[in-house]
């Protein structure tokens, strides 16, 4: 059975130890050179609250995210809980080398800051900031973000435009370097169904065959992905 992907205490949302509101100023950038990443969720919420849990099974909400995009699903529930979310700062993707800001009010309680955004072109490979907490004395801080696996769908690594549908195979989309065709696929299925630091893509150098749509020399990438500067004023 899936895990709800926010777990919450009843009552504890504006606890007796919560810190106070805070105005932060969020940049994330790119670090990668040849992914792109979706619309980009960022959300101040309590410690009762989580995207997600590494090792854990992904829930249906960011499965969507993680294999289409999608955050309809998250900011459903982050609207629920009175978080504090700024969606889609870029106004679209995010392509490499390039940083998106946005700034974020937080009211009391909301003191854990988390990042989400799909990577494209992958599967269900997502960047991921886990319910930071937020300092309370002012100045600019700095915090590399990893890949990470969904663990939802096997990383085929064949580009089926506008599939994007979770328990749907396919990378959803490719931009920027046109991908290959006709991969065989690299696997059919998973070993780790749990939510894990993603093995990054593997591609290979034959554009109308191979095993992967992806191209190596492109598609690959290194931990970390992607940098977050947070101001807190």
């Amino acid at each position: 059975m899936k895990t709800r992907i926010l777990s919450l205490i009843a009552g504890t949302l504006l606890s007796s130890g919560a810190a106070h509101a805070a105005s932060l100023e969020v940049k994330v950038t790119n670090l990668t050179q040849g992914i792109y990443f979706t619309p980009i969720l960022i959300s101040a919420h309590t410690k009762d609250a989580m995207l997600f849990n590494v090792g854990d099974t992904a829930s249906d909400e960011l499965e969507a995210m993680a294999e289409g995009g999608s955050l309809d699903g998250l900011n459903t529930i982050l609207t629920g809980i009175n978080a504090n979310t700024a969606l889609n700062p870029a106004g679209g993707l995010l392509a490499p080398v390039t940083s998106t800001t946005t700034n974020l009010e937080t009211t009391d309680g909301n003191d854990k800051l988390s990042i989400v955004a799909m990577m494209l072109p992958t599967n269900d490979g997502f960047i991921g900031l886990n319910s930071w907490q937020i300092p309370t004395e002012a100045g600019t801080y700095h915090v590399y973000l990893n890949a990470y696996d969904a663990g939802t769908e096997a990383n085929d690594e064949l580009v089926v435009d506008g599939s994007g549908a979770p328990d749907v195979p396919g990378i959803p989309a490719s931009p920027g370097v046109a991908p290959g065709t006709n991969g065989s696929g690299v696997t059919a299925d998973e070993a780790n169904d749990m939510i894990h630091i993603h093995r990054g893509n593997l591609g290979d150098d034959n554009a109308t065959g191979g095993s992967s749509d992806l191209h190596n020399t492109v598609h690959r990438w290194l931990n970390p992905v992607a940098k977050v500067t947070i101001t807190v004023k």
